[in-house]
């Protein structure tokens, strides 16, 4: 049985969160500068404004799945995963049963600390607003969470078919999750979306 997060932030907090800069400095290695003998002149070119980071971290219980995503010159961050909505009873009935969901920020995604993996891959801005489109019409239509069929693992997991990522089997914990994704990818950072 996979269980995400035990404590959800209200959805004040999960529309106002902005990500730390050092958070974002520390977990984008992808965008950190390689020393000048090693950089590739045309790594630039290969990431895009925005992206999408596929993102696990602790839990009180199995972990957490969910995603960052944005523009890569800003601070602010979007979070989006998939959690029970209140508290520790409906997480507990959600190992029976389908229980209320929420799809914002819960405790814990914005702070490092609690980082167990993270894989993002860059979009171009035609690209960005599709995913982003997506994104936000999976949490509207995303009313319920179990813990064995809709949960966190499963919701991500939507994110990255639609962008055309192989995607792992999704019922694993968090952290095994989000490293499977990246290695069933080749660690590919650049992602164009084919036309729909």
């Amino acid at each position: 049985m996979l269980a995400c997060n035990l404590t959800p932030a209200s959805a004040h907090e999960a529309n106002k969160r902005v990500a730390d800069a050092s958070a974002l400095t520390a977990t984008d290695s992808a965008s950190r500068a390689a020393p000048a003998s090693t950089r590739r002149p045309v790594a630039r070119a290969e990431k895009g404004p925005y992206y999408v980071d596929f993102r696990a971290r602790t839990a009180a219980s199995w972990g957490h799945a969910f995603v960052w995503y944005g523009k890569t010159s800003e601070r602010a961050v979007e979070v989006a995963g998939l959690t029970p909505a209140g508290d520790t009873w409906a997480y507990v009935l959600g190992h029976l049963t389908w229980v209320p969901s929420e799809t914002g920020a819960s405790y814990g995604d914005l702070d490092p600390d609690y980082l167990t993996a993270s894989y993002r891959v860059y979009l171009n801005e035609a690209d960005a607003k599709r995913v982003f489109a997506y994104i936000k019409k999976l949490q509207a239509s995303s009313p319920v969470w179990n813990a064995e069929t809709t949960n966190c693992t499963g919701f991500i997991g939507d994110i990255a078919e639609y962008m055309g990522l192989n995607v792992p089997y999704r019922w694993q914990r968090p952290e095994n999750f989000v490293n499977s994704l990246k290695e069933m990818n080749g660690g590919r950072q650049m992602v164009r979306l084919s036309a729909q």
